[in-house]
C-alpha cells in the first residue's frame, strides 16, 4: 500500500513540474508520435443525426434483402428476429414498439432507435459481426433500407441515401429526454 502511495505522490508531484516547466517556457509538445493523414483519420467518424459525414451512395430494399440474408441472417435471424442462443447470437432489429416502459421491453431499432443515421453509422462500423466494416457505403444503405422495409418504417420501395436517410421520422425519436449537459451542444 505504501508503495502505491508513494507511486500516486510522485505522479502528482512530476505532474506539477511538468505544468511549471511548461509555463517557465519550455516546449508544451512532447514531439512524440506523427501527425495522421486525412485518409488515415478518414476511417474515425460519427454520423450525427443531420446526416454530415453521410457518403455518397444509395441503398434499396431488395438490394439490401440480398445482402442480409448473405451477412446479416446468420446472427439476427431470416426475420430479423435476433438469434439469442447461449449469448452468442445478434440482436432482434425490429417489433417491440410500445414496450420501452413495460415489465419486458424489446430494444430494437424500431421501438428503441431515435434515428435512422445512428442505424447506418453502427452497420458501417460494426457489421457483419465476423468482419466489421467491410460492406460497403451502397450495401450499408442498402442493408438499413431493408430493416427500415421491415420494420414498416419505410416503404419497401424506397431508396436510402445520404439526403433522404437524415429525414426519416423513427417511431421513437421523440422517446428520449434532452441531454442537459452543456458540452452536448459543442456536437450539434
Amino acid at each position: 500500500m505504501c508503495t502505491l502511495r508513494a507511486a500516486v505522490s510522485l505522479a502528482a508531484v512530476l505532474a506539477l513540474t511538468q505544468a511549471a516547466r511548461t509555463q517557465d517556457g519550455y516546449p508544451s509538445r512532447l514531439d512524440i508520435g506523427v501527425t495522421p493523414s486525412a485518409q488515415e483519420l478518414a476511417q474515425f467518424y460519427a454520423i450525427p443525426p443531420d446526416g454530415r459525414g453521410l457518403p455518397p451512395g444509395r441503398g434499396s430494399y431488395a438490394a439490401g434483402q440480398k445482402i442480409y440474408a448473405d451477412s446479416c441472417a446468420v446472427c439476427h435471424g431470416d426475420k430479423l428476429q435476433g438469434i439469442p442462443a447461449a449469448g452468442i447470437g445478434g440482436d432482434r432489429l425490429i417489433g417491440g414498439r410500445g414496450t420501452l416502459a413495460s415489465e419486458a421491453p424489446v430494444k430494437t431499432v424500431e421501438s428503441y432507435w431515435p434515428y435512422a443515421t445512428t442505424l447506418f453509422d453502427y452497420v458501417k462500423r460494426a457489421m457483419p459481426f465476423t468482419a466489421p466494416g467491410s460492406l460497403t457505403d451502397e450495401q450499408v444503405y442498402s442493408v438499413v433500407a431493408y430493416i427500415l422495409g421491415e420494420a414498416n418504417i419505410l416503404p419497401k420501395n424506397a431508396e436510402v441515401n445520404g439526403s433522404s436517410l437524415p429525414k426519416i421520422a423513427m417511431p421513437n425519436r421523440d422517446g428520449f429526454v434532452p441531454d442537459p449537459r452543456p458540452e452536448v451542444e459543442l456536437y450539434r
